[in-house]
């Protein structure tokens, strides 16, 4: 090579260099040539590692990434083509490239430039919070109108001093709070004079109305920024609505009102829409009705407007004998901190944000809502809802259960920074009955899990080093675990749910956490049986001399004792089992690993279900790790031939308890 040539080739290679974003030269068949040290650093991954692979397959859609560089073949350049790349952080890019040919013009590849877009989507999101809080300044104004423009500036200016007032709203108030009502809960369960546990009473009813406070005005944010997602899953709107108004049952026999619930016989009885976000408009208008009645009663009714092949138009009401509203304020009785008069707030108490958020709700989607009222008589707050119909089968709500002593040997790895919340979660695990250990942070837990067994893991999503959701990511791709983590979030306003369920994670707790909320997920999510009193060491119960490897006593608190339910999960079992055995036992004899590991992974839960002992969930466990290696060992024939024999026996003593069952 010449000095002159030489010399354009460094000068070429600078000019690559110079790029802070990913650079690439492809094929023409899609593969990479070369490419900058932006790319290197993005990817994570060697020069040479990287040359001939793909270029696709760095990205999230690996189809839109192919077409991206097709067009560039087929056009000659391609600008702004969207994709996000496959690093830790999933980044936006913008893709821009352009074919480059020999001097006989023959195209040889293409140079490709892919544009981190990450900046410009925060300024983006930026402006469309300080929209939010522009409209939220002039809501409060009474000269709203007049004063438009300059509160829109001064939002506009005062970015960063409104992200830094959601960031304490959401953590700095929460976590303090998260404690005084979690310690409070926990001090109210121990002996206390009638004084003490008055005063902790109070303490405990102004926590709960400091988070309803702090949980409306992020609500509201969370609407008018337009980042409240509905979700569409089927369900039973006969039952939301008696589960809602059974909230309510205590505090209307203390003001000695009615009750009364119309509800449509023609509703479909399971519907397609968001339970969560319709429980939430009622309980803000029942809440509302009850607070604001004082003698009379209050009548809720759901009725079918209008349906077809598809959907269901339904109308919803919510009517109440209280104080009333006045005439001249029924037009902003839905709009931002207002209340039927100055004096309500004072008497009465609440935020003026419920109706807000109610009217945001239902128009969000595309319902619509009224109010009619009379001073001194009542009021009727009424809306409409479209909901899609369905043949699935409603999703099972999870139950409160009550926190059963039986239920212990439940092993939890929490995951948390802060010192108080460590301690708070520590105390509620600890009156659970169920063994805790503590790490600070993702790297920690990831060390703990290297070395010893966890049942779940309640993992804190904002932490230094490695926060919950890179955590969660190593655990289920580097380690290739599927144990269950429940993701602890104190920022309700930007939890994305779909990256939480993006990285791996089974479910989500807002902070402060609900302790029978918390013990249900947890119970539910390790679906542990109760501990079986093991005589002489033997993995089963003896019942009149005789060994029983099944112990129902589990399936019958998570069926609640429904006998139908019981039978149903013993066919199912009875149904599953001998063919998992029998896939089992061939797996080894052909030594195909897979089949022997899918059939375990299959088996494993159902141990639990059926109270059959730990010890052999352990041993199929082992028996799993073994086909992991794909080498045969000594022990295994004998742990496969145990593991086959506990399930042919659980089988004939749960086909005698179906007989059993069915006969009485």
């Amino acid at each position: 090579m010449t000095h002159h040539t030489l010399q354009e080739s460094r000068y070429a290679r600078s000019l690559i260099e110079a790029s802070l974003d990913p650079l690439f030269t492809i094929s023409t068949a899609g593969k990479i040539m070369d490419m900058n040290n932006a790319s290197v650093l993005v990817t994570g991954l060697l020069r040479e590692q990287m040359i001939g692979t793909d270029f696709s397959s760095y990205f999230t859609d690996t189809d839109k990434a192919r077409e991206g560089y097709e067009q560039v073949f087929a056009r000659g350049f391609v600008a702004d083509y969207p994709l996000t790349i496959m690093d830790g952080k999933l980044t936006d890019v913008l893709f821009n490239g352009s074919v480059f040919k020999n001097e006989q013009g023959e195209v040889l590849g293409a140079v490709v430039v892919a544009r981190d877009i990450t900046e410009q989507k925060r300024i983006e999101k930026e402006l469309t919070e300080a929209r939010v809080f522009a409209e939220l300044a002039t809501s409060i104004a009474e000269t709203a109108q007049s004063k438009a423009e300059s509160a829109t500036l001064i939002a506009h200016d005062a970015v960063k001093a409104k992200q830094q007032f959601l960031s304490n709203m959401s953590h700095e108030i929460r976590t303090p709070m998260n404690a005084i009502i979690g310690f409070t809960k926990v001090v109210l369960k121990t002996e206390l004079t009638a004084k003490q546990k008055e005063y902790l009473t109070a303490i405990k009813m102004s926590g709960d109305a400091l988070i309803v406070l702090i949980n409306d005005i992020l609500d509201l944010a969370k609407v008018d920024a337009g980042k409240m997602t509905f979700e569409q899953t089927p369900f039973k709107l006969s039952a939301s609505i008696s589960a809602m108004l059974h909230l309510f049952e205590t505090k209307i026999q203390e003001k000695n009102l009615t009750l009364e619930k119309h509800y449509d016989d023609a509703i479909p009885e399971v519907l397609v829409g968001d339970p969560v976000r319709l429980h939430q408009i009622i309980l803000n208008l029942m809440s509302n009705a009850v607070k604001f009645t004082n003698e009379g009663g209050i009548d809720i009714s759901v009725r079918l407007l209008k349906q077809d092949d598809r959907s269901v138009t339904i109308q919803f009401a919510v009517r109440d004998t209280g104080i009333g509203i006045r005439a001249d304020r029924m037009a902003a009785i839905f709009e931002n901190f207002q209340q039927a008069s100055s004096s309500t707030a004072r008497i009465f108490g609440g935020t003026g944000l419920g109706l807000a958020i109610v009217k945001q709700l239902v128009e969000s989607q595309k319902g619509t809502i009224s109010v009619e009222s009379v001073l001194r008589k009542g009021s009727i707050f009424s809306f409409t809802l479209d909901f899609q119909k369905t043949s699935a089968k409603a999703e099972v709500d999870l139950e409160l259960m009550e926190m059963d002593t039986a239920i212990k040997g439940i092993s939890v790895l929490v995951v948390e920074d802060i010192a108080l919340n460590q301690l708070l979660m520590k105390t509620l695990l600890d009156d659970f009955g169920f063994e805790r250990d503590i790490a600070a942070n993702g790297m920690i837990a990831i060390e703990k899990l290297k070395t010893k067994h966890y049942d779940i893991i309640l993992m804190d999503l904002q932490m230094p080093k490695m926060n919950g959701f890179e955590a969660t990511e190593y655990i289920r791709n580097k380690m290739c675990s599927d144990i269950p983590i429940i993701a602890l979030t104190a920022d309700v306003t930007t939890v994305d749910v779909a990256k939480c369920k993006a990285v791996g994670m089974n479910d989500y707790i807002a902070k402060p956490v609900d302790e029978r909320l918390l013990y249900s997920k947890i119970v539910s999510l390790t679906s542990r049986p109760r501990v079986i009193n093991i005589t002489d060491q033997v993995a089963a119960t003896v019942v009149g001399g005789i060994i029983r490897r099944i112990d129902l006593s589990y399936l019958t608190i998570r069926t609640k004792a429904n006998p139908v339910l019981m039978m149903e999960m013993i066919d199912a079992y009875l149904e599953q089992t001998p063919a998992l055995v029998i896939a089992m036992q061939q797996g080894l004899l052909e030594q195909d690993w897979t089949l022997l590991r899918a059939s375990l992974h299959k088996m494993i839960p159902s141990f639990a279900i059926m109270g059959i002992h730990e010890s052999f969930e352990n041993m199929a466990r082992k028996v799993q790790d073994y086909a992991g290696t794909q080498e045969k060992s000594e022990d295994m024939q004998g742990l496969v031939q145990q593991l086959a024999d506990v399930c042919t026996q659980a089988c004939n003593e749960l086909n005698e308890e179906l007989i059993r069952m069915k006969t009485s």
